[in-house]
């Protein structure tokens, strides 16, 4: 059955179908990336703005010089190291990676999917696609297959069930076009430490001013429900006055208190033994179905991929 199913996957992308796949990072809506027409519908499906790119996704037995050029080295040592993972590498394209696919961009963003579904829908193809979100653009990233059936419903050709997605946030995006200055464009689910022992220099956090990268919008990755960022006082003052509000907070005694404050309060946090990042969207969005007025957060207590989990706060927190 699952054979059969890759089949159905591959024969719509042929086609120039849309595929929802399953990765380690969230759910992508996958079309075959040299197909210009699949790409503009991926594009008028989501919402998504002409001129912001898109991550191509190649399978582990591709060869990166296929669809980029003028490698460095170091973009070898971090796909060696980290690939299949998610880790985003942007390079010079190669001119058979159409403009619509990097909003006119001479560089692409390219990674290899860690989950077995998508790598064997992918050896299958044999060739790359473009994956963003499986959602509406600037809206709550999915981590099940049921997020996507929610979001885009009868849009999306084929939801290729995966599971819950193993790290819950998108791949960390690292520009190697100048190996001399390499720089993380987006944080993700490679911490930026990690990124910068492998590349044996120090990586430097922050797109340039000149860079357009995936998820990099001031408001994304928002919740219809307006988010608020406070510290646990403020949260838990907002408690007991009886405001309309949910919570969400990697700090579980401030969860413990508030629910014992006000046990009918929706909050959300991690299980014991699930870190944060992985429960983030599932959370968001459960939340948000709460109908409250506001879901107040907090900043995430310190972990490897604490700066990554606070730029999604605070992108869907900006409205």
């Amino acid at each position: 059955m699952a054979d059969d199913e890759l089949e159905q996957a591959r024969a719509i992308l042929h086609r120039g179908g849309l595929v929802a796949v399953p990765t380690e990072t969230v759910y992508g809506l996958g079309v075959d990336c040299l197909n210009v027409a699949a790409v503009r519908r991926m594009f008028a499906v989501k919402g998504r703005p002409a001129d912001h790119p898109v991550i191509v996704h190649m399978a582990p037995s591709d060869e990166l010089g296929r669809w980029a050029v003028r490698i460095p080295a170091i973009a070898e040592r971090l796909a060696a190291a980290l690939w299949p993972g998610p880790l985003t590498l942007v390079l010079h394209r190669d001119p058979r990676i159409p403009d619509v696919v990097t909003g006119g961009l001479d560089s692409v963003g390219i990674r290899v999917p860690d989950h077995p579904r998508t790598i064997a829908l992918l050896e299958r193809f044999g060739s790359i696609i473009a994956a963003p979100s499986a959602n509406r653009f600037g809206s709550i990233s999915p981590t099940t297959a049921e997020h996507v059936r929610v979001d885009l419903g009868d849009d999306v050709d084929l939801v290729l069930e995966g599971g819950s997605c193993r790290v819950g946030l998108e791949s960390t995006i690292v520009d190697v076009r100048d190996p001399a200055q390499p720089r993380i464009l987006r944080p993700g689910g490679i911490a930026a430490a990690t990124i910068s022992a492998i590349a044996g220099i120090e990586v430097a956090e922050g797109p340039a001013d000149a860079v357009r990268a995936p998820g990099m919008l001031r408001s994304h990755y928002a919740p219809r429900t307006p988010v608020e960022i406070l510290g646990p006082d403020e949260i838990l003052a907002r408690a007991a006055d009886g405001a309309h509000i949910a919570v969400l907070t990697d700090d579980a005694e401030l969860a413990a208190r508030i629910t014992a404050l006000r046990p009918s309060l929706p909050v959300a946090t991690a299980l014991p033994g699930e870190p944060f990042a992985h429960a983030l969207y599932a959370a968001l969005r459960r939340l948000d179905a709460a109908g409250t007025d506001a879901i107040l957060c907090t900043w995430p207590k310190k972990s490897p991929l604490a700066d990554a989990i606070a730029d999604r706060l605070r992108r869907a927190a900006t409205r």
